[in-house]
């Protein structure tokens, strides 16, 4: 393959047509394995971290990262009406969405009320007969129910015509949200969310918390209001640090950027989960069949995943049940509900896969890939979205049709770094494109009618063209450091990992491990690569390329013959499953050293 620009270790573009570069200086360790303090410090510097502030971010604490929630629009009167509903005992609902980050939110606003000695309930809405976001007339049988309070979480923040609903009938509504906002806001008592346009620059900083952390801001807001009036003079203060498990697991399953508080948070919240103290967490835990505290990983490839599939394919209020709960046998039993449900959930996105990706000839020429069908569950579009982003490097829209009575496309949207679908998404609602939309930098959803599909690929093409075009000529592969075969052994994972958690704004570490001889190389149930690899220096090791099978780089590594040398690149794991655990390579990209 032609070299078009210059790459590290003396190679040209990889079998993924990327080049790779160093993220930070060069960390060419070669057989070293000697690993010190100076390894976590490069991991530091190369993802942004100034040198005067190695030691805040070398253990992300809340105390170092926790802003004054007073600095957020409407925060303190939310906490001020919080306040004034638990001193009185008033009837409280929390209203979420039926995601990981909605189901969190609820949990905690639900945990914080209970450890405040008052009883709140919740409301979630069904994915396919109500939709995204709050339903006026849910709103209003909720204040006819006898609620005088009701809090929105992980949405609200477009919701003009529920919410002005809500307070035609007099109830107050505290709308707790990290979506992007238009500039006029809907008819609320108060409406927290970092990114409203009219925040300040310190506030707008923090337009990566998931809604979970906005919620966790409030909870410490509405507690210093309750200090203040004395409420704590013959009662304990409540225990905040608890619930960061919720925290953590919202953050990670939502794909927040991992930097800053969102870091602090994740770092701090892994620590109260690996204690067990929450029933239905521990319960969840057992479910995923995980035998060790969770890390960060887990949250988004095994805990999210069951609390998300009530919402996708099965009931609603499944996940904030379970994560609130303190019965022993409903969490168990809830827990299990779950994990069956995520089975069907693979079984059913594994469908809509295979008919999306046969529609992506057609979307060749197209900066966003917009995919549309009938009998689609709408409760997949988002992880068939994602899915789509990764294969083709471009935003992707996924779209169910006929998902509502009048025959409307209900849609998710994935994003590539670079490009913000979620703005462009409330710019086409306003261009009278949509029926409904919104969303955030990396996430979209939308409700299109059938007949603007073409045009809405046509507006999306361009508005975002250049950005995608930008973003796409800008891949490379990004390396924190190469070692020879003997340099990828267990002690260096630990090393790398203590910079973490990682996740998107943090990214994980990679590495480049070379050069290298196949040895042995096979297909792993369908469509993963596994293979075993020697060095120069006669270490083997093994590695495996997910979904990699029908890829250039998945066919090159079953074909390759043993003469030629190789470099590859991923993420360094531990395999634990033998009783000596031994360092393998998750597989993302490879190159040809001759």
């Amino acid at each position: 393959m032609a070299t078009t620009a210059p790459s590290i270790l003396g190679l040209g573009r990889s079998l993924g047509g990327r080049i790779w570069r160093w993220r930070g200086g060069n960390m060419d360790l070669g057989n070293s394995a000697t690993l010190d303090h100076d390894l976590v410090t490069q991991l530091l510097l190369a993802r942004g971290v100034d040198h005067d502030d190695i030691e805040r971010h070398r253990n992300p604490s809340l105390r170092a990262f926790l802003p004054d929630p007073s600095i957020f629009q409407d925060m303190d009167k939310a906490a001020s009406r919080l306040a004034d509903a638990v001193i009185a005992d008033e009837a409280i609902t929390v209203y979420g969405d039926y995601d990981v980050d909605g189901a969190t939110s609820a949990a905690l606003m639900i945990r914080l009320l209970r450890a405040l000695g008052r009883r709140a309930d919740h409301y979630i809405p069904d994915r396919l007969l109500e939709g995204y976001g709050p339903s006026g007339e849910a709103l209003v049988r909720i204040a006819e129910g006898g609620a005088s309070l009701i809090v929105t979480v992980d949405c609200g923040a477009m919701a003009h015509e529920a919410l002005a609903m809500a307070a035609d009938v007099g109830v107050d509504v505290i709308v707790v949200d990290h979506h992007k906002c238009s500039a006029e806001l809907p008819r609320t008592l108060a409406l927290v969310n970092p990114n409203r346009l009219d925040e300040s620059t310190e506030a707008a900083s923090f337009g990566h918390l998931a809604a979970v952390g906005v919620a966790f801001l409030l909870a410490i807001a509405t507690v210093r209001e309750l200090r203040g009036r004395g409420f704590f003079a013959d009662r304990a203060e409540p225990d905040l640090f608890a619930l960061l498990d919720l925290v953590a697991l919202g953050t990670v399953a939502d794909v927040a950027a991992l930097h800053g508080l969102n870091r602090a948070f994740v770092a701090q919240g892994l620590k109260v989960m690996a204690r067990r103290e929450a029933t239905g967490m521990a319960a969840l835990i057992d479910a995923s069949r995980l035998t060790r505290a969770p890390a960060c990983s887990d949250l988004g490839f095994a805990l999210g995943p069951r609390i998300n599939a009530g919402g996708r394919v099965g009931e609603a209020t499944l996940g904030v049940r379970l994560l609130t709960t303190e019965d022993e046998d409903e969490a168990r039993t809830i827990a299990a509900q779950l994990s069956q449900l995520n089975e069907e959930r693979r079984g059913i996105e594994a469908a809509v896969q295979e008919a999306a990706e046969a529609q992506l000839a057609s979307q060749h020429n197209r900066a966003v890939v917009v995919l549309a069908g009938a009998g689609w569950h709408p409760g997949v579009i988002g992880i068939v979205a994602g899915r789509i982003k990764e294969k083709t490097g471009k935003p992707a829209l996924v779209i169910a049709l006929d998902a509502d009575e009048a025959g409307n496309g209900k849609g998710s949207g994935r994003s590539i770094s670079g490009v913000d679908l979620g703005a462009a998404i409330i710019a086409a609602r306003a261009a009278g494109l949509l029926l409904a939309g919104g969303g955030h930098a990396m996430a979209a959803g939308l409700t299109i009618a059938p007949d603007q599909l073409d045009a809405l690929s046509d507006w999306l093409d361009a508005r975002l063209g250049a950005d995608v075009a930008a973003a796409s000529a800008n891949q490379a592969m990004l390396l924190d450091l190469a070692v020879a075969p003997g340099g990828l052994v267990p002690s260096l994972i630990e090393s790398l990992e203590s910079a973490g958690p990682y996740g998107v704004g943090w990214p994980g570490p990679r590495i480049a491990v070379g050069p290298v001889r196949m040895v042995k190389a096979d297909l792993v149930g369908t469509d993963h690569v596994r293979v075993i690899v020697r060095g120069d220096d006669g270490a083997t090791f093994k590695g495996i390329a997910f979904r990699a099978a029908s890829t250039e780089l998945g066919q090159t590594l079953l074909h390759a013959t043993h003469t030629r040398k190789l470099w590859l690149a991923g993420r360094a794991k531990i395999d634990d499953w033998s009783n000596l655990p031994k360092a393998e390579l998750h597989i993302e990209d490879a190159a040809f050293a001759d």
